[in-house]
């Protein structure tokens, strides 16, 4: 959602604009995608990292706006929530050392953000769900004060009269209801965009949502909500049923507005149209297109398929003559550049390697089941693999499937040391059993119901994270 929304009301007349420029779009960039050589170019990754602010003592920050002003840094905008901040990093090309790249963006950029919020009394720190966040950090107040959420708060709240009801089961169990998105602020996630040809979207994109299941299950980082322990990565659910709009009438016609999907797809044209078929504006921002541009803005399309969070998704960029990537959202925030580096390096090799040849063979369903199982149950998670009899424990799949994401980075011109001490950290986080997640349930041992506790646990964990070492190393 890149685009400048000025506005927070909007008329049934401008939903009704809307929607048919949504359709004319869609023409568009049917057109776009028959074209000879539209969406040529060198392969690139781009990343965004979302971020909470922080006191000292661990407890969530309001301060977004105020921290963005000291930054005064473009790639810093604010995010739902008054204590979130977004980082958009620079894309690289993936031949060479992208990761050793983007871990040195990283680093700048959290620094620089550590400084701004420094000014305003905090800290930043990359972390899934914030242990620290309680019942009453989510109210209208918590809200960012810009147009675009105030806005899409409302686009929300048209199509759901009631209230959003999060129920969560895992090791306990979390009921929560609230009365608008609010919720959404809880998750923070690292999103990595993988620069892809029109004719090579079918086979990435659903190698991508083969490969997120064995790759999440070793990278948790979100183990509890509000001192509930629930899901090895509670974000997934969370996120889902906080943003949920269908109300009674919509539950059994289509997905969430944040899903998984339900099939393997034929190409990028078909996600976009089902986007716009299944899912009704929120927010019916509408611009004047330029006559004079080689390819269109889609503006309007861009700013729909914005609002409608697929855990992988196809992204229209107009940038550099258009091209098509597929943002990989799945992956939590943190707890380290080097974590979220070897995680992108494991994601991005595996999906290289199964795009070779089509997964399609492969039942949809078990890539479904292997998506929420990892997130669940981590590394203990039974999962199935093409070629593979039965399930398999997620931790020796990974490791088994270490060698097929090294020959996917190659494949890509990653270099070989590259792809080594990328994957080096996925080997000693699962031969030693320690995600974030786990990190975060043993430092708190039986005190995860104690706020004080939590908020010492933030602190703790920020301290270690600044050492830049990865959460395999790090002590209780």
């Amino acid at each position: 959602m890149g685009q400048q929304v000025d506005k927070d009301r909007f008329t049934e007349a401008e939903f009704a604009r809307f929607g048919k420029r949504l359709e004319e779009q869609l023409d568009q960039l049917r057109e776009l995608l028959a074209r000879p050589g539209f969406g040529a170019g060198p392969a690139t990754i781009g990343a965004e990292l979302e971020l909470f602010l922080v006191t000292p003592e661990g407890r969530p920050l309001p301060r977004n706006h105020e921290v963005r002003e000291a930054a005064d840094d473009e790639r810093l905008v604010p995010e739902l929530g008054r204590f979130n901040l977004e980082v958009n990093l620079t894309p690289l090309p993936i031949a060479g050392r992208p990761f050793t790249g983007l871990v040195r963006e990283l680093q700048e950029t959290m620094a620089m953000a550590d400084a701004a919020a420094a000014t305003q009394g905090g800290r930043v720190v990359a972390i899934g769900i914030l242990p620290s966040l309680s019942e009453f950090d989510f109210t209208h107040e918590a809200l960012s004060d810009e147009s675009r959420y105030r806005a899409l708060s409302r686009g929300m709240r048209r199509l759901r009269a009631e209230p959003f009801r999060v129920s969560i089961e895992g090791a306990e169990q979390l009921e929560l209801e609230v009365e608008g998105v609010i919720l959404e602020s809880a998750n923070t996630s690292w999103q990595v965009h993988f620069r892809t040809p029109p004719g090579d979207f079918a086979r990435v994109y659903n190698a991508s949502q083969l490969a997120i299941g064995p790759v999440l299950a070793v990278s948790g980082n979100s183990p509890g909500f509000l001192g509930r322990r629930l899901w090895e990565e509670t974000r997934i659910a969370l996120f889902e049923e906080a943003a949920d709009d269908r109300d009674v009438e919509r539950r059994d016609r289509r997905d969430r507005r944040v899903a998984f999907g339900s099939g393997w797809v034929t190409g990028a044209g078909e996600i976009f149209e089902a986007c716009v078929r299944d899912y009704e504006p929120v927010l019916p921002m509408t611009w004047k297109e330029s006559q004079e541009q080689e390819v269109p803005e889609l503006a309007e399309l861009r700013l729909h398929q914005g609002t409608v969070w697929q855990w992988n998704r196809p992204v229209y960029d107009p940038a550099d003559g258009g091209h098509l990537r597929v943002e990989m959202r799945s992956l939590p925030a943190g707890p380290t550049p080097l974590d979220m580096a070897a995680n992108s390096a494991f994601l991005l090799g595996l999906t290289a390697a199964l795009a070779v040849e089509p997964v399609e063979e492969f039942p949809f369903s078990a890539a479904y089941r292997n998506f929420y199982r990892a997130a669940i149950h981590g590394l203990d998670a039974p999962l199935a693999w093409p070629g593979r009899p039965g399930e398999i424990p997620a931790a020796r799949l990974a490791l088994d499937l270490l060698p097929a994401a090294a020959a996917g980075l190659e494949r890509v011109g990653v270099l070989p040391e590259e792809a080594e001490w990328t994957l080096n950290i996925i080997r000693e986080r699962v031969g030693r059993r320690r995600t974030g997640s786990v990190w975060q349930r043993e430092a708190l041992g039986d005190l995860a119901g104690d706020p004080a506790a939590r908020a010492r646990m933030v602190a703790r964990y920020r301290e270690l994270a600044l050492t830049g070492a990865p959460v395999h190393t790090w002590p209780e």
